[in-house]
């Protein structure tokens, strides 16, 4: 319960760090995907998945 009282007060679920790595990423996959790893309300992994396709 102390997790969801820290977000309701202004805590974030994401640093500005783990927000920055994360717009990088998204920047970067053309076909694929980025997984978000989150454990009590927090990102603790970030995955990136990524498709070549050969046309």
């Amino acid at each position: 319960m102390a997790d969801e009282k820290e977000l309701k007060e202004g805590g974030q679920p994401l640093s500005n760090a783990d927000l920055k790595q994360l717009t990088d990423l998204l920047s970067t996959v053309k076909h694929g995907s980025v997984t978000l790893i989150i454990q009590n309300g927090k990102v603790v992994q970030i995955e990136k998945n990524e498709k070549f396709r050969f046309v």
